[in-house]
């Protein structure tokens, strides 16, 4: 009981508890393969941390290894003060499944190098791996990055739907991102925001056995 009051998990039984990781590992994973098959070599991108960190590096010269750092600590120190400590247990299964999952996707060639030819297939692609991953992971209470803890962070606070939140910050990164980014390209990545947060959105609306968060009811 101490250990589950430590976690922030307390309200849930072992088999709730150990249902929701499940998810939260396979969630993890199908992102990972779809960051590193889709995302990480087609062009088209997500707003988000990411996006602000490579703007950043564009305008003023700051290293996404910095910026990058300095913006997730900050947004997963908001959505501990504000979603508590449950929130950070299953954003730990979340974020350590993500690593270990993209670590193994390294050791193999991407499936789909096809899609590089192909934007609006990848835009597409790129966001159910990013809806789907990510969503079960927010719907699990969890954060596997930066993105998905602040906006957990802001739909509970201003009680807004998340995939709007997710649309309006990914969407003002992805604006300012004119700046260096092409047009064209930046056409296929508003597709992939747009449709990866209405997926998001969907996923919270589905009723799951586990424990759900507050800011997701």
């Amino acid at each position: 009981m101490l250990i589950k009051k430590i976690l922030g998990i307390e309200g849930e039984t072992l088999s709730q508890t150990l249902i929701s990781c499940a998810i939260v590992l396979f969630a993890s994973g199908f992102l990972a393969f779809g960051l590193y098959n889709v995302h990480s070599f087609s062009g088209v991108t997500e707003g988000g941390v990411l996006g602000a960190t490579l703007l950043l590096e564009n305008l003023f010269s700051v290293s996404p290894s910095i910026s990058g750092l300095i913006i997730n600590a900050l947004c997963y120190f908001m959505g501990w003060k504000l979603l508590g400590r449950r929130f950070l247990f299953y954003s730990a299964v979340s974020s350590i499944g993500f690593s270990l999952f993209y670590g193994v996707c390294e050791q193999f060639n991407p499936l789909f190098p096809q899609l590089a030819d192909m934007p609006l297939a990848a835009a597409v692609a790129g966001a159910i791996f990013v809806g789907v991953g990510a969503g079960l992971c927010v719907r699990m209470g969890g954060a596997s990055g930066g993105d998905d803890a602040l906006a957990m962070s802001i739909s509970h606070l201003t009680k807004i739907k998340i995939q709007w939140v997710y649309l309006l910050t990914d969407f003002t990164v992805l604006v300012l991102s004119i700046s260096y980014i092409p047009l064209t390209r930046l056409v296929y990545s508003v597709i992939t925001v747009l449709l990866s947060g209405q997926i998001i959105g969907l996923i919270q609306r589905v009723n799951f056995l586990t424990v759900s968060t507050e800011q997701n009811r």
